[in-house]
């Protein structure tokens, strides 16, 4: 990953998916300590199970269909649509029809470069 770490330009043949388990894969684009895009890619039904960080998150839904949390709210999303989570808000993901979310969180999360390093 440090291979992508403040590149100025990145081709996405050059990076390999990362196998998350439950229908869904991950690619780091590209970061620097304080921003990082990852792209997570959804077979039907699988989960992005709910959670929250420190980090703000944005995501665009560049394919598919997604029921998305955040907080205590739930809604359908679909290609072309974002979202926002706060800091510390409990969210995650239901894949309704096979698709892509790219994320972008500031700072960038450490946890994902250790884990794609083990």
């Amino acid at each position: 990953m440090e291979a992508f770490k403040q590149k100025e330009f990145v081709s996405d043949s050059e990076i390999a998916w990362e196998d998350l388990g439950g229908g869904l894969k991950r690619k780091i684009m590209a970061y620097d300590a304080n921003l990082m895009m990852v792209k997570v890619a959804f077979e039907k039904g699988g989960i992005g199970t709910l959670h929250s960080h420190f980090h703000t998150q944005m995501s665009y839904v560049e394919s598919g269909e997604f029921e998305i949390t955040i907080g205590e709210r739930k809604q359908v999303l679909r290609q072309g649509d974002v979202y926002y989570i706060p800091p510390h808000v409990v969210h995650g993901a239901l894949c309704l029809s096979a698709g892509m979310l790219v994320d972008l969180f500031t700072p960038m999360r450490e946890d994902f470069v250790s884990i794609s390093k083990v």
